[in-house]
């Protein structure tokens, strides 16, 4: 909009206006002369918010309507002296946000005037807004990441026979934590995808054998609550394939399958862990003895509770299989 000035008699706006537009071009801002009684000598690039078409007399209230202009009055009427500043926040509709800041300034001719200035803030409120909803989403994270530590804290020290082996245990189930996060993180906190928590989560086991792990399915982005456990279900499974199964000394392929189906009208995942041994190791030490050793804790309890689902953990001599289904929207937060 271009400048529209009003001039009273024996007085002229040509210095305001040499003064202030320059000023204006650079800060993109809009900018508001007034007398002592308020009359407008001076306005420019008012917000399109606010029209000033067909205006010839223009006052606060014309200008703003009746509740802006009430603000403004007051908010003026406590400016009784050269250099005393006020600002006030307007909001109009849901996103439009102004800051009407007005000073109280001592003109050469014609003494006290009120230059009010018009800031847009609706972009830097708009980012507080996003940021205040970053902060409480950090705070909801990681208060649910301290449960699930706890958790995992509570139960490794239960089975576990020495502060050793706790340590250990708790180390790793902690690494696969943060490995998981580190998905959830990338991806904006909306999860994880299945095929991706898989390789990150077997790959450090098997470093020059990845290929001994194949995934196949639905490659399904997993809720951060899901992926967190998943990634644990999974640590589980591999530590246990490497440290106590035949996957390096019979270099025989484990298949991981993700499938979406319906159980009981629900969106649901199937998640599928399958590993063929060798053969005689399980029945020798017997399966009750092994499970203690496969963290099944973590993979018959922890693990579906945390996601609503159900699991089935089978050891035999030739085989470890775990089958884990839980609803999809039933992922948690």
């Amino acid at each position: 909009m271009h400048p529209l000035t009003w001039q009273q008699a024996g007085q002229s706006d040509d210095k305001l206006r040499e003064f202030f537009v320059p000023a204006l071009v650079d800060l993109g801002a809009s900018i508001i002369i007034q007398d002592a009684k308020r009359n407008y000598l001076f306005v420019t690039n008012l917000p399109d918010a606010w029209s000033i078409n067909g205006v010839k007399m223009p006052t606060d209230v014309l200008l703003f309507g009746e509740d802006v202009g009430a603000k403004l009055a007051t908010l003026k009427d406590g400016l009784i002296q050269p250099g005393k500043k006020g600002h006030a926040e307007i909001t109009i509709g849901t996103e439009q946000v102004f800051e009407f800041r007005v000073q109280a300034v001592e003109f050469g001719k014609g003494g006290l005037h009120f230059v009010t200035t018009i800031v847009d803030r609706s972009e830097e409120r708009h980012r507080e807004r996003l940021l205040r909803a970053l902060l409480r989403e950090v705070s909801h994270r990681s208060k649910n990441l301290l449960a699930i530590i706890q958790s995992i804290a509570l139960q490794t020290a239960r089975y576990s026979g020495s502060l050793e082996l706790f340590l250990h245990k708790f180390r790793g189930r902690l690494y696969s934590l943060s490995q998981s996060q580190d998905l959830i993180t990338d991806s904006s906190w909306r999860g994880a995808y299945f095929f991706e928590l898989v390789q990150q989560q077997t790959e450090k086991y098997l470093p020059e054998n990845k290929h001994l792990v194949r995934v196949h399915g639905d490659n399904l982005l997993l809720t951060p609550n899901a992926s967190l456990h998943l990634g644990l279900a999974l640590h589980e499974l591999i530590v246990n394939a490497v440290s106590h199964g035949s996957l390096l000394r019979s270099g025989r392929v484990i298949n991981v399958t993700c499938t979406r189906m319906q159980v009981s009208g629900h969106d649901s995942l199937e998640l599928v862990w399958d590993e063929t041994l060798d053969g005689g190791k399980a029945s020798k030490e017997g399966d009750e003895a092994l499970k203690a050793h496969f963290g099944s804790t973590v993979l018959e309890r922890v693990v579906p509770a945390s996601v609503n689902g159900k699991a089935t953990y089978v050891i035999a001599h030739d085989r470890i299989s775990y089958r884990l289904v839980f609803p999809l929207e039933s992922g948690g937060e």
